[in-house]
């Protein structure tokens, strides 16, 4: 090589290949008019493309989308992709949907639920003793509405049905699976806290008065003795007590307690 020849240009690395546009496009329209999530799977068939190559199209169009700002982005929820509202938009999407609505799930079916998210496979009656509460209504309301389903059978005594949720429940929550559901760990008080309540609830008993000791106690009880001794029954004939009840007249045997002038019964009827 001589001295006025140029050093041979370095090429570039190369980029990777962009996807093509027709792939984004197609993906994009069948997301859009599924009514549940599209799994990768599927979205590869209907293309003709390999799963990787659906799954890096389907981050491609989700951080496009999260760059230009829009008001909805491409998410996996329950092992497929949807479009859904951009959580920046919650305000006016609920002034959209929730005013109005009148078929909320009540405080005892959301309770019901989440005892079915953490604890599933469950059964009817371990719900029911979770709650302290029959759940029969609620199960059913859970049912029809799609948000737990029959799962499994207990191999125990009667093989109760164990409930589990459903992919309804995972599309609701915006979640891919169960584990994505937050730690309970996050939801219980701290043990200073919880000891603050526990005071707050805790009922002062007053002290136990001896009315023994009180100066007043032995005129009450000369008062409960001389009532006790003014009436005694007798025979109609002057005989003993133990006699039935149509022969017994009453005679007093001392004054009545408070007045001097108290006149007595007959000793017969």
């Amino acid at each position: 090589m001589t001295m006025h020849d140029s050093p041979a240009p370095t090429s570039a690395p190369e980029a990777e290949p962009a996807l093509p546009s027709e792939l984004m496009a197609a993906i994009e329209a069948v997301v859009m008019v599924a009514e549940s999530p599209v799994e990768p799977r599927v979205l590869a068939q209907l293309v003709e493309v390999g799963v990787d190559a659906v799954e890096a199209a389907c981050e491609q169009l989700a951080e496009t989308y999260r760059a230009e700002g829009r008001g909805f982005e491409l998410v996996r929820v329950g092992g497929g992709y949807r479009y859904q509202s951009h959580p920046d938009q919650t305000a006016y999407v609920e002034r959209f949907v929730i005013d109005g609505q009148t078929t909320r799930l009540s405080a005892a079916a959301l309770e019901t639920l989440a005892i079915v998210a953490y604890k599933q496979p469950i059964s009817r009656a371990q719900i029911a003793a979770i709650r302290g509460v029959s759940v029969d209504a609620v199960v059913r309301t859970l049912s029809h509405r799609g948000y737990i389903e029959e799962v499994a059978r207990d191999p125990g005594p009667g093989q109760a049905v164990l409930y589990g949720t459903s992919q309804l429940f995972l599309e609701k929550m915006g979640i891919d699976s169960v584990a994505d559901l937050p730690e309970l760990g996050a939801f219980v008080p701290e043990p200073d806290i919880v000891e603050a309540l526990e005071a707050g609830l805790r009922v002062e008993t007053p002290d136990v008065i001896d009315l023994t000791d009180s100066p007043r106690a032995p005129n009450r009880r000369r008062a409960s003795a001389s009532r006790s001794c003014w009436l005694q029954p007798e025979s109609r004939h002057g005989g003993s007590a133990r006699t039935t009840s149509s022969t017994v007249g009453w005679r007093s045997t001392g004054p009545w307690p408070g007045s001097a002038t108290r006149p007595t019964r007959p000793s017969t009827w």
